[in-house]
């Protein structure tokens, strides 16, 4: 991968995104694809192609993996992604997982038909999420159909970076390229919530 801007959310962390895998797991790193994930897989939310945006350790992309789709998980901590190829290998699931920045996707080349975003949208700024949700639409095929887990505002002990409905909406407006199918509540599962996990967004998208 080329190099690349450190995101705003680096900048105020002072820190890499791979720094947040070097000392144990992530605080987002639940060791299994979070439980929204396998509720969508359910009711057949994923299909043909798949991408994963910020995979992570790659238990979502695993798991959808799993169920027989094509799926390409990127990201841009390397840690991260070695982790993902060894979980990979040593359980003999085919998935890919490649280095890429969120803000370039047009660079991998390739077109998707539909995608997860889970916990990529809200560590974003305004400036960012412009540039994200373009650079989603680069590879997403129209009628393709984006599913995007965040943080959210509403409620309380809420996860970093929270969003809020409106700033959904805005980021995927028709102008951008998108049209929002649903925005439902949702909880987000972490290692520092308690069981309940914290308020979440869980918006469906379509490419048009």
């Amino acid at each position: 991968m080329e190099q690349r801007r450190l995101t705003s959310h680096e900048r105020l962390s002072g820190a890499s995104w791979d720094a947040s895998y070097q000392d144990g797991p992530a605080p987002w790193d639940l060791g299994g694809p979070q439980p929204a994930v396998l509720r969508l897989a359910e009711r057949g939310a994923f299909f043909g192609s798949v991408l994963d945006a910020g995979c992570g350790t790659g238990d979502n992309a695993l798991y959808l993996a799993s169920l027989g789709l094509p799926v390409l998980g990127f990201d841009v901590a390397e840690t991260a992604l070695a982790a993902a190829r060894e979980k990979a290998a040593a359980r003999g699931i085919d998935a890919e997982f490649v280095a890429a920045d969120a803000l370039e996707l047009h660079r991998l080349a390739r077109r998707f038909d539909s995608a997860l975003d889970s916990g990529l949208f809200h560590t974003f700024d305004a400036d960012e999420r412009s540039r994200y949700v373009a650079s989603l639409a680069s590879v997403i095929n129209p009628d393709g159909v984006l599913h995007v887990l965040c943080f959210s505002d509403a409620g309380a002990d809420t996860g970093p970076h929270p969003v809020s409905h409106a700033d959904l909406t805005a980021a995927f407006a028709p102008r951008t390229g998108w049209q929002v199918m649903a925005i439902e509540a949702e909880r987000v599962q972490t290692r520092y919530h308690d069981e309940r996990g914290a308020p979440g967004w869980l918006a469906t998208l379509r490419r048009t």
